[in-house]
């Protein structure tokens, strides 16, 4: 789809004019109408304003041109959904939502990064070790890794995942083996949903927010598993059966 399709079909579903358009975005209304008709293209720092508006990705509003991946773990950003944010909100074309979170880098260590993503990649064709060798190979080129002395924050991150750590298990949830690690977990594919005692469903998480979090094995065995999220605000404890079956809440905590 070209970039004059794209913004067209956008503006419709928004409902706007392309007055509305114009005035949202500081440019007249015929610019508006010879970007639809294909006669020219938006400048840099129009399509930034156009991402705002239409909360997408620049390279969604050009049709998608560009093969983007993440420059920390590797991963293809063929989806809006999955690409990181800006403290302002917008979009990071560079970097995916676990790995970059509302301005925050959340790796530091990148056989810590490793792990994580091994565990995602090994399949019938793909042995663990064959995807441990191609993650060693290819994390040193990118961008985060080559520029990380420029890009860390040396460390604070790193100690409040530590604190948060530290206040999860002294909770002592009852059954919960202790917390090491904390990962990056995306709201969409971890937001369960629970049953309250008044009988209706309910989610707790923002789908689009990247949270901390991990899965844990029962102590007491058997197929229950424990999941951590959490996040600045709150620490959400809860079980499941480990294909993410039957949720039961736990613990719920606002810090």
């Amino acid at each position: 789809m070209d970039t004059k399709q794209v913004i067209l079909e956008l503006r419709t579903q928004k409902g706007m004019s392309q007055d509305e358009l114009a005035e949202k975005v500081f440019v007249s209304r015929q610019a508006v109408s010879r970007w639809e008709n294909g006669e020219t293209v938006p400048n840099t720092e129009t399509l930034k304003l156009l991402s705002e508006v239409f909360d997408v990705s620049i390279n969604t509003l050009l049709g998608s041109p560009r093969k983007l991946i993440c420059q920390c773990c590797g991963m293809p950003l063929e989806d809006d959904d999955i690409i990181g944010h800006n403290h302002d909100g917008s979009f990071n074309e560079d970097y995916c939502k676990w790995c970059y979170a509302d301005g925050t880098y959340t790796y530091n260590d990148m056989d810590d990064l490793i792990e994580v993503c091994v565990k995602n990649m090994v399949s019938e064709n793909f042995t663990e070790e064959q995807a441990r060798s191609y993650m060693k190979e290819l994390l040193p080129t990118l961008d985060y890794w080559k520029k990380y002395d420029e890009l860390s924050d040396n460390g604070q991150f790193e100690e409040f995942k530590k604190k948060l750590i530290n206040e999860i298990n002294e909770l002592n949830v009852d059954g919960m083996p202790k917390v090491e690690k904390l990962n990056a977990l995306v709201g969409k594919y971890v937001n369960l949903e629970y049953r309250l005692p008044n009988g209706q469903a309910a989610k707790f998480l923002n789908e689009a927010k990247t949270y901390l979090g991990n899965q844990l094995e029962c102590e007491y065995g058997g197929d229950r598993c424990f999941g951590v999220v959490a996040d600045m605000d709150f620490i959400l404890i809860c079980t499941y059966e480990e294909d993410g079956k039957n949720p039961e809440l736990v613990l719920y905590k606002k810090r």
